[in-house]
């Protein structure tokens, strides 16, 4: 949604004014527009100016709250002013943030981090005790909206201790050879033991507070003690933006950064020296999920027959105007544990009349519950619906409201669109596809797929569990509700100024961080 009301309100709350806007400028480089994502020209950092960030806003539901986010407005925050003990670099592997190391035992029951010295915005260190109390805040039952509370919960927190100054040791409740990667994760950043009041966040990120409006804007300034040298840019703003300001904005020079661009807007601005195009490959999920409990996906062959249905490549053409790749019914494409020597599923029509025959399932009418809370959405199913007539079947669109969809599609209809970003394949699994799982939005539930998920994430021997990853996404794959038609690429636009800033899938480390890019 857009929060701006006229142009003179974005000027407004941007800072700019009607002759622009001071910056820190010497030098001319512009970088050309179009698909480029190399970082936009070489040259030594320098510090000074304003950032603004543009994204797609949530109103008064979004929050600084680094447990509770839940929109990408929200992480982008968050990331700003706080920082995680372990993030994940682009192909969804652990790397050090915060914890410079960590080691588990035999069993992967227990893990020791040895943290980094770095300092709060309130001028205090990094402590084990800051660890263990952002621990106890993730999981307070109390706290409905924590994000990883699930995922944390295999924490055993009464066995927990700091283990010498600089030392936290985790104990887990079964082993998980995963544990490092769940740290990554949204929902996990790191507060001091002295952090009672989200409005007042105390961090160690890269940005110090400044003001907070949910639903318009967040103001933050550079941190110069950030343990990882602090931001280059003087002062960052975070605000809320349709795609079409996004877009307008970057190219009247009244932001350098733009959230989740359309194909068309790529397309567009492929000649345009004022901006530049950062497209991470392939690097989301795009679906239809079928309701698994409900006639007639409780049967697997018409489950088959719905994926045999689509044409992928088609709906790649067209819905992302070819701006991605096509997909095979599994999450985690190009990711570890993804099983690449699956064949391709294609289009089969007439194999899929025979199965929707044998299953008694031709000439029904279905519904697709949909939105346009996500870009393509609403495009692929309709096209979806035109697809699946060439087998006999009446497929009608049904629209919901993109402020609930995410919490509506759970509830509503037999079929939805269904999307998600970058995350590890086992979170993907423990968030979207066992029984217990909260957001399982194609109610596949399955005793024996969850007790292998069991088994693989307890496995410490990486060929073994690689093994039972493969397992439970060729499972999948032949029977569960995911028809993923598609990975399209995740297109974020920049100012030609911007210098420092790189594609990155989103939820991964350089995913909309600002604390290393400067501007010329």
């Amino acid at each position: 949604m857009s929060i701006f009301r006229n142009r003179r309100e974005f000027l407004a709350l941007t800072g700019a004014a009607a002759g622009g806007i001071a910056l820190t400028a010497c030098g001319g480089g512009s970088a050309g527009g179009g698909e480029r994502s190399d970082g936009g020209g070489k040259g030594e950092p320098r510090r000074g100016g304003e950032f603004r960030a543009l994204f797609t806003g949530g109103g008064e539901q979004e929050t600084i709250d680094p447990h509770a986010e839940a929109l990408a407005i929200d992480m982008a925050r968050t990331k700003a002013l706080f920082d995680r003990l372990v993030e994940l670099d682009a192909g969804m592997e652990p790397v050090p943030r915060l914890a410079e190391k960590w080691e588990p035992n035999t069993d992967a029951t227990v893990w020791r981090f040895t943290l980094r010295d770095a300092t709060f915005h309130d001028g205090r260190p990094l402590t084990p005790e800051d660890v263990l109390f952002t621990f106890a805040r993730v999981l307070d039952p109390k706290a409905t909206t924590h994000f990883a509370q699930s995922l944390l919960s295999v924490i055993d927190l009464g066995k927990s201790r700091a283990a010498g100054k600089n030392v936290v040791e985790i104990v887990l409740k079964r082993p998980e050879a995963e544990f490092p990667a769940l740290l990554g994760t949204l929902g996990t950043a790191v507060v001091s033991s002295r952090y009672a009041d989200p409005t007042k966040p105390v961090g160690t990120g890269g940005f110090r507070l400044k003001s907070f409006q949910a639903g318009r804007s967040f103001v933050a300034e550079r941190f110069d003690d950030h343990w990882d040298g602090g931001a280059y840019v003087d002062e960052l703003r975070i605000l809320s933006a349709d795609a079409d300001a996004r877009g307008n904005a970057l190219r009247a020079g009244e932001a350098e950064f733009g959230y989740e661009m359309t194909p068309t807007f790529a397309r567009t601005v492929q000649t345009d020296k004022a901006v530049r195009i950062l497209a991470a490959k392939g690097s989301t999920a795009h679906a239809i999920v079928m309701k698994c409990d409900q006639e007639p996906f409780d049967n697997p062959d018409v489950t088959l027959a719905f994926k045999l249905l689509a044409d992928r490549e088609k709906l790649v053409q067209v819905v992302l105007a070819g701006q991605g790749v096509a997909g095979n019914d599994m999450f985690g494409k190009g990711y570890q544990y993804y099983p690449e020597d699956i064949p391709q599923r294609t289009r089969d029509v007439e194999e899929a009349r025979a199965l929707l025959k044998k299953a008694g399932a031709l000439n029904r009418t279905l519904s697709i519950y949909t939105s346009s809370v996500a870009n393509g959405f609403v495009e692929a199913a309709t096209l979806f619906a035109e697809q699946a007539a060439d087998a006999g079947l009446r497929v009608k669109i049904t629209t919901g409201s993109s402020e609930t969809y995410f919490k509506d599609q759970l509830t509503h209809g037999v079929m939805g669109s269904h999307r998600s970003g970058a995350m590890t394949i086992p979170n993907y699994i423990n968030d979207r596809l066992l029984s217990t799982s909260a957001f399982n939005a194609s109610a596949w539930r399955r005793e024996d797929f969850d007790a292998t998920f069991a088994k693989a994430r307890s496995t410490t021997d990486e060929a073994e569990r690689t093994e039972l990853y493969g397992q439970l996404q060729r499972t999948v794959h032949d029977e569960g509700g995911l028809l993923v038609w598609g990975h399209p690429d995740w297109l974020n636009a920049v100012s030609s100024r911007v210098r420092g800033m790189e594609a990155a899938p989103p939820n991964t480390l350089h995913s909309a961080r600002f604390d290393k890019v400067w501007l010329v």
